[in-house]
């Protein structure tokens, strides 16, 4: 065999510089080639699984165009609303934090919110004066996406957990937070109502849970709570180098997003739509009375918060793509014990108290003024409202296609193209004021942004008294 090898060595050239630099040519091309034929390959369904730089080149990349992202970000948003802090006076969320007032959409030049709603919906897509804050709302990077938390959660995960650090070093959340639901929310549970709120003011973590909820909850309920708070690997915060944290990352917890079982405004992108520019930026909805809730998800329709539970940690959490799961490192939670913990706490999750309503979810006539009670006139009858939000918990329990893509052309904003939204779930309106902003992609910053856009796609033609009476109403829920 010796010899065998020795006597084939006369029929390999020797290897000089000249062979190497024709080697490295050779490979140069191949890459070329290959890199030219992914650019050009199909859309595809799936995420790319290879890394195919290192995480320093990827860091200083993304990086250096986030400044530019975030200001297209920036001026895409001040040129849609009017983004100042103006209060409404006392209008306050449970625990003290004041709700802004005001529509902030902005209306095209030469046109009022009358001239509109006398308008037809074809005739406002030809003329192009569909409000631009009406029109689907693009993630702060629509072409990333992600999980981006607000800097004031970043900033108490960092206090209480220490290691584990929620911001993302290519882009930053978007939004004031004077538009966000107060911080740290109320916690009411339907087991134990004579309690009130239950939070004691804290922002409910892996750390404080068991001081907190200890002798109040069945070892069941504690025990889905604790899973609720156990950081699991997410499609940006996970161990991997295909990650969006300067370091290797434990992930994020359920409560990160709907933090104390409401919300702290975090956005993402659902992982149900294909490509990434038809993707819907996604509002955290609170999680408050889902118990009386039978679809789950603002288009999955999932049928029971169980399987909600499970596909949110399947497959949500790394944008519907379980192969990028099995990569990062996917939490394949068991059926039958902490899916059902899990959904077990979820479900005493109660809504905020509304002391005008009456055992029925209606105002009661000797505790609402005269303006509430003339808006839930309007909410039942010209509005339309209760036809798909009927009392107690308005909801009805369904889904809807507002076909809004009759007041506009598609066109691209941001990498987002602007579309129909299709078929979105009927969301409760109880503890209203306490979850902004609205709609399912956070569109519409305000309850007066809120009546404009459904008084336009569904043709009411409220009065400006009318409006305001309607808004006072859904303040009361």
């Amino acid at each position: 065999m010796k010899q065998q090898s020795v006597g084939m060595a006369k029929f390999i050239p020797s290897w000089n510089a000249r062979n190497t630099l024709v080697l490295m040519t050779a490979t140069f091309l191949l890459f070329t080639v290959a890199s030219a034929t992914w650019a050009q390959s199909p859309p595809t369904s799936y995420i790319p699984v290879i890394e195919t730089e290192s995480f320093d080149a990827r860091v200083k990349a993304k990086t250096a165009e986030k400044a530019a992202y975030a200001k297209r970000q920036s001026d895409l948003l001040a040129e849609r609303y009017d983004l100042s802090d103006n209060p409404a006076p006392n209008v306050k969320m449970t625990r003290g934090k004041p709700i802004q007032q005001g529509v902030r959409v902005k209306l095209p030049q030469g046109v009022s919110w009358e001239q509109l709603a006398d308008m037809k919906p074809a005739d406002i897509k030809a003329k192009g004066i569909w409000p631009q804050g009406f029109l689907p709302l693009p993630h702060p990077k629509q072409e990333e996406g992600g999980m981006v938390f607000p800097k004031f959660h970043i900033d108490e995960i960092k206090k209480q957990e220490i290691d584990r650090d929620l911001t993302r070093f290519d882009m930053d959340f978007d939004l004031p937070d004077h538009f966000l639901p107060e911080y740290p929310p109320a916690i009411f549970l339907t087991t134990r109502p004579d309690l009130g709120d239950v939070s004691q003011g804290k922002v409910v973590t892996i750390k404080n849970y068991y001081e907190l909820f200890n002798g109040i909850l069945n070892p069941k309920q504690l025990e889905g709570l604790r899973l609720l708070l156990m950081p699991t690997a997410q499609q940006q915060f996970n161990m991997t180098a295909d990650r969006m944290s300067l370091e290797p990352h434990r992930g994020v917890t359920c409560f990160d997003c709907h933090v104390n079982g409401n919300s702290n405004g975090t956005t993402h992108l659902v992982g149900d739509i294909r490509p990434t520019e038809r993707r819907h930026r996604l509002d955290t909805p609170p999680l408050r009375g889902a118990y009386i809730q039978r679809l789950f998800g603002s288009q999955r329709a999932l049928k029971t918060v169980e399987d909600f539970t499970e596909f949110e940690q399947r497959a949500a959490y790394f944008d519907g793509d379980p192969v990028s799961a099995t990569k990062k490192g996917v939490n394949i939670l068991e059926r039958g014990s902490q899916v059902h913990f899990m959904a077990e706490f979820i479900a005493i999750l109660d809504f905020p108290p509304a002391p005008k309503l009456d055992l029925f979810g209606k105002l009661d006539p000797t505790l609402a003024t005269a303006a509430e009670l003339r808006g839930e006139e309007v909410f039942n009858t010209k509005g339309r409202c209760a036809e798909c939000h009927p009392a107690p918990y308005y909801t009805d329990n369904l889904m809807h296609d507002f076909k809004a893509e009759r007041f506009f052309a598609e066109k691209m904003y941001n990498g987002r193209l602007a579309s129909g939204d299709g078929n979105i779930k009927t969301f409760p309106l109880r503890g209203i004021k306490e979850s902004s902003p609205y709609l399912h992609d956070g569109r519409l910053l305000t309850l007066e942004d809120t009546v404009e856009y459904h008084n336009l796609i569904f043709g009411t033609k409220l009065t400006a008294a009318e409006k305001k009476d309607l808004v006072e109403f859904l303040r009361c829920l």
